[in-house]
């Protein structure tokens, strides 16, 4: 595996490839969180010729390891954009002054040049739902979201670049969590050691022999705080519901799309909204009973529900883990929803596969009463 390195690009880059590629003149620059790539958010001081598009931008530069599978990049955002055609609210590209959708870049890094991929999407509003009191409802509109999402990926996204989604040996695939065992010798020894090492283990034995027994198709894959953004309903609140009801109103970053489990979806946004919510074992079966709503589980899939989602917080806690030793400075924003996952890694261990598959499906049942 080769080693990733962020791009370092700084302002006046910004604004000579927004100004060269998109014909655009920037009025602002600011920095935005990203884990191995580099997002700007840029305002611009004039329209875009061919298309009235905002003047809010975001521009994304993919580290130079990414930047070389060009086939996959293309994937990621034509599905995006069948996305965005199906009515979900993910970015689309602008394109650039010859009508790419994407451009290859030789970018200085001190005395050495990297190639590295440039786009400049959408600027979708809303606020990441780590910052927001949810409730059941938003809950259950998440995973029905993501459900339709799959659903119309795997019944009507056609293009020549999809195969390269099935991405062999792709780290944040869940089915591939035995491949980060190798991090495990990083983690420090002690309770959070051992659960870790048992449920990797508990994988090799009872998920990975299974695999073929589970419905596949294109997924998003990255469920997290910082990928989903949200906004109020209006009028959507009352004394039954003291908090108010939340909309989807941006769905991020389609870097860890890959061909892979439909119950791997399911697990992978439980995993986020627990981790993120202040009553974590009672978040799953609303988001269950939203998901099956348009994708209804076997039996099979259901019973590996709890293992998968203990699999992909140990899964987040080994590749940060890794990823803050080569990336010290970015340790905040790799680590923020890593910390807390410790806590909801040791809280689901301790209740066991029984009482929270009992919360969690007690729960999507009183759905359909």
């Amino acid at each position: 595996m080769s080693t990733v390195e962020k791009p370092t690009l700084n302002e006046d880059q910004v604004v000579e490839l927004v100004k060269r590629l998109y014909g655009l003149r920037v009025s602002s620059v600011q920095p935005m969180p990203s884990y191995i790539d580099q997002n700007f958010h840029v305002l611009v001081s004039e329209s875009q010729e061919t298309g009235d598009h905002s003047k809010s931008y975001v521009f994304k530069v993919m580290n130079s390891v990414d930047s070389q599978d060009t086939d996959l990049i293309e994937a990621q955002t034509r599905a995006m954009m069948f996305l965005n055609e199906k009515g979900f609210p993910s970015p689309i590209p602008i394109p650039t002054t010859d009508g790419r959708i994407m451009s290859l870049e030789s970018i200085e890094r001190g005395n050495e040049c990297t190639q590295n991929m440039i786009r400049m999407l959408t600027y979708l509003p809303g606020v990441p739902f780590a910052k927001l009191t949810l409730d059941h409802r938003t809950f259950y509109r998440i995973g029905r979201t993501f459900a339709q999402m799959d659903k119309a990926l795997h019944e009507g996204f056609r293009h020549p670049t999809a195969k390269c989604l099935h991405r062999e040996g792709f780290r944040w695939d869940l089915s591939n969590l035995h491949l980060v065992e190798q991090y495990l010798c990083e983690l420090k020894e002690g309770d959070t050691h051992s659960i870790v090492r048992q449920v990797v283990q508990e994988f090799k034995e009872k998920i990975l022999p299974n695999l073929s027994h589970f419905r596949k198709g294109i997924i998003h894959g990255d469920c997290n705080e910082n990928n989903i953004l949200l906004e109020p309903m209006e009028g959507r609140r009352g004394p039954t519901h003291p908090h108010p009801e939340f909309r989807i109103s941006a769905i991020l970053d389609f870097g860890d799309m890959n061909y892979g489990c439909f119950v791997h979806e399911l697990a992978i946004s439980i995993t986020y909204l627990t981790i993120m919510d202040s009553d974590p074992i009672g978040v799953g079966g609303h988001v269950i009973a939203g998901f099956e709503s348009v994708i209804p589980l076997s039996e099979q899939e259901r019973g590996s529900l709890f293992l998968l989602v203990l699999c992909r917080l140990s899964q987040s806690l080994l590749i940060a883990g890794h990823s803050v030793l080569l990336d010290p400075e970015n340790e905040d924003y790799i680590m923020t929803s890593v910390r807390k996952g410790w806590r909801c890694l040791h809280q689901l261990w301790d209740l066991g596969k029984e009482a929270v598959e009992k919360i969690w499906f007690d729960t999507a049942s009183s759905y359909q009463r």
